[in-house]
């Protein structure tokens, strides 16, 4: 088959494949499909699904398994009245997994900010290799009574609306998922929305899981979820949350598409008109992120976890994350050596989101060709974190106010929102730690973010 031959299908209202040209059936019967049965192949499921719930024609690339091989697809989907109709061309071959690219910046920090309550890993059979203290806390059960033992051992897995387990189809295409929904086994038990991305080992093979879960009620009682009430805590974060992002989400899905140019050349500033509208999409979405996350902090009843963390890991997975936006920038980040401890007291997530703002600022204000440091360390009784750039500086009159809400020194240069230094000192403070800053004009910035240091 050329690239440029076409393949069609289509999945009916409920995303079962009803109709398929042999090569697209022969790929989903390969990913474990059924004759009629819910497509298989979860990329180009999971933007058949995207078709429909935003009501447009959606065309972008795909990755599908076959065998021992990958292939690179260009996948339209065409949201029907009775389904999605699929176009499928490329059907380039490529080789055996590779270790999987670092995934875009904003995409990635989009699924940090998710709202994960807790994280954990599995091995490529979804047996625990690392699950947060607070989880097992949660299920009544210690880490080590988790670790070895299937991740259903922590929570009971519950089909979607479909029948579908999004887990298990991730599985499958060793993929990435979300909206997994479980129960908490045990403990307090509760429900719980499931994340996950694939690990992919040095030699290219999958080799599990490392995921997040996400309490359905996290943040505010079901009588807020329920009545809308504005007085409720947590009410209004939520409603903006859902009022906002699922709009900005289409915005940039289209504008995406016109860029990708999938239906036929366009004039390349129209072209890049399309890109700017995404990337304007992505800042909004991240303002949402960080409103929800200021009206949550300053509630009366915040209280992070209280879990035993690494601060070195955590920059150490800062920096992954944050590696695509440093090599755009022409910046090296210079991490905790793998084998470098700093063990410390707080809640994993928050952490990571403070380390996150810090050195995204760092990168943002850094020359090209600069160099940023990430350096653990104790003082005393507290473990510390020192986020250092080459940028310009920051006066000494300004050191303050950078920390105040919606506050930004230079209005006129590219930047976020104003509350990201905020957010970060109020989480740390809020974990029985700080963030401070030592600049001067001419000399690069040095952010110091502290928690309490665990000695047991």
């Amino acid at each position: 088959m050329s690239p440029g031959d076409t393949v069609r299908g289509r999945l009916d209202a409920d995303g079962r494949l009803v109709e398929a040209e042999p090569r697209l059936m022969a790929l989903h019967r390969a990913a474990g499909g059924e004759e009629g049965g819910p497509l298989a192949v979860p990329q180009v499921a999971a933007l058949a699904r995207l078709a429909r719930r935003l009501g447009i024609a959606i065309s972008r690339s795909a990755v599908a398994a076959e065998g021992d091989a990958d292939l690179d697809l260009w996948v339209r989907a065409e949201p029907r009245e009775d389904g999605v109709e699929l176009a499928l061309t490329g059907w380039t071959v490529r080789p055996a997994r590779a270790p999987a690219p670092a995934l875009d910046a904003e995409r990635q920090a989009d699924f940090l900010r998710a709202g994960a309550d807790w994280m954990w890993e599995t091995d490529s059979a979804l047996k625990l290799t690392t699950v947060s203290p607070a989880a097992a806390a949660a299920a009544g059960r210690t880490p080590a009574q988790l670790v070895g033992h299937p991740l259903t051992r922590l929570f009971r897995l519950e089909e979607s609306e479909e029948g579908e387990l999004p887990l298990l189809t991730a599985l499958a295409g060793q993929s990435r998922f979300d909206g997994q929904l479980a129960e908490l086994r045990g403990g307090r038990g509760g429900r719980y929305r499931l994340a996950g991305i694939p690990l992919i080992d040095g030699a290219g093979r999958f080799a599990g899981f490392r995921g997040s879960a996400a309490a359905l009620a996290a943040g505010a009682p079901a009588a807020a979820a329920a009545t809308g009430d504005p007085s409720e805590p947590g009410a209004f974060g939520e409603r903006l949350d859902k009022a906002l992002r699922a709009p900005l989400a289409q915005i940039i899905a289209s504008a995406e598409t016109i860029g990708a140019q999938g239906e036929g050349p366009i004039r390349m500033d129209y072209a890049g008109y399309a890109g700017d509208i995404a990337t304007a999409g992505r800042h909004l979405l991240a303002l949402v992120d960080d409103l929800v996350d200021l009206q949550a902090i300053e509630r009366p009843d915040f209280r992070p976890e209280g879990e035993a963390i690494d601060l070195a890991d955590v920059a150490r997975r800062a920096a992954g994350l944050l590696a695509v936006r440093a090599n755009e920038h022409g910046v090296r980040v210079d991490a905790p050596a793998a084998g470098e401890s700093l063990p410390a007291r707080g809640d994993f997530r928050r952490a990571l989101q403070i380390v996150v703002n810090l050195l995204t600022n760092a990168l943002r204000y850094s020359p090209e060709g600069g160099q940023v440091w990430i350096r653990a360390d104790r003082e005393g009784d507290l473990a510390a974190l020192v986020v250092a750039d080459q940028g310009k500086g920051i006066k000494a009159e300004d050191q303050a106010r950078i920390f105040d809400k919606f506050e930004r020194i230079d209005p006129s240069e590219p930047g976020g929102s104003g509350l990201g230094l905020y957010i970060a000192r109020r989480l740390a403070r809020a974990m029985g730690g700080d963030i401070e800053v030592d600049s001067a004009p001419g000399q690069g910035a040095r952010f110091t973010f502290t928690l309490p240091l665990r000695t047991d």
